[in-house]
């Protein structure tokens, strides 16, 4: 698995596109960075370290090796080569990193995250709360070499295929239409791969994301899948990994985002149970509180063919 830098160009494409942004992912700010930024994140988790010292292993470099399962879990299977195991091998930023936001300044926002994601996201304010759930999938689709299955639809319904993209065509916008024109060359690099990302998340968002995607229960929830609120605002979070208690049936699970403005992937910590963190609680008839989003209790979704 393998992430470059790819540049990045949202506010330009979206400038007089009034009903596409309508429907672009637009979370509540992240906020400016300050000088303390690093500071207040260092103290807060200086605060929980010892509380959930028995699941954090600082020099674990992927997401599998950083977070234990909590005493008395053990991690749901997962198959070589499926997207769970996919999840599972994200290289993390070193124990401690700061997300940064797409400008280089800090998340001034401490106590939100447990771990930083080690994907480039570019330099300019692109890479949001959809399009990082957007770029894990098709980054693993593309790692597999499954180009069919990489496609997403814009706001306005038009459908984005990888598999043209990769043959020389691209995507011409007039107004709140979209077509295809072939006026590139073939390229089936990772770097036209993320160009091609860039276009999706320029014009895709929760709103189109969440009609996308498969309705499921929470009980059925695995890695993969979503939990999305469709609008402008709207948030979406992805689960990147699964315990199960095999005594009492209970299930845990984790978290990963981005945000706006446009910031790296993060794995969220649990507010609600720092001894567990970053391990969530499944409830039934409840919704969903993360530290910066609150969703709703149908608002679980599944990519097709996860």
């Amino acid at each position: 698995m393998s992430f470059l830098y790819s540049d990045k160009w949202k506010q330009s494409a979206l400038m007089g596109l009034l009903v596409l942004s309508l429907g672009v992912s637009a979370c509540d700010s992240a906020g400016s960075s300050e000088p303390t930024a690093k500071q207040a994140e260092k103290s807060a988790a200086g605060q929980k370290a010892a509380q959930n010292a028995a699941i954090v292993t600082p020099e674990g470099v992927t997401l599998q090796e950083r977070f234990k399962a909590p005493k008395g879990f053990e991690r749901t299977p997962a198959e070589p080569g499926s997207f769970a195991a996919f999840l599972r091998g994200l290289k993390l930023k070193p124990d401690g990193s700061v997300v940064h936001l797409f400008d280089g300044r800090e998340k001034n926002k401490p106590g939100v995250y447990e771990a930083v994601v080690d994907i480039p996201i570019g330099t300019r304010d692109l890479h949001q709360c959809a399009d990082a759930v957007m770029l894990l999938r098709a980054q693993y689709l593309f790692d597999r070499k499954q180009y069919g299955e990489i496609h997403f639809n814009f706001v306005n319904g038009f459908k984005a295929d990888y598999s043209k993209w990769m043959n020389g065509y691209r995507i011409k916008m007039n107004g709140n239409e979209a077509s295809w024109v072939k006026n590139g060359s073939a390229d089936n690099s990772q770097e036209g791969f993320r160009k091609f990302m860039d276009v999706v998340f320029a014009y895709a968002g929760t709103l189109s994301l969440e009609k996308e995607l498969i309705p499921v229960k929470k009980s059925e929830v695995k890695p993969g899948d979503v939990f999305i609120i469709g609008g402008s605002p709207g948030h979406a979070v992805i689960v990147v990994d699964t315990a199960v208690n095999k005594s009492t049936g209970e299930t845990l699970f984790m978290l990963a985002q981005s945000y706006t403005p446009a910031q790296e992937t993060q794995i969220l910590v649990n507010p609600a149970n720092p001894a567990q963190s970053p391990w969530y609680t499944l409830k039934e008839g409840g919704g969903l509180k993360t530290p910066e989003w609150e969703f709703g209790e149908n608002s679980l979704r599944r990519f097709q063919g996860n």
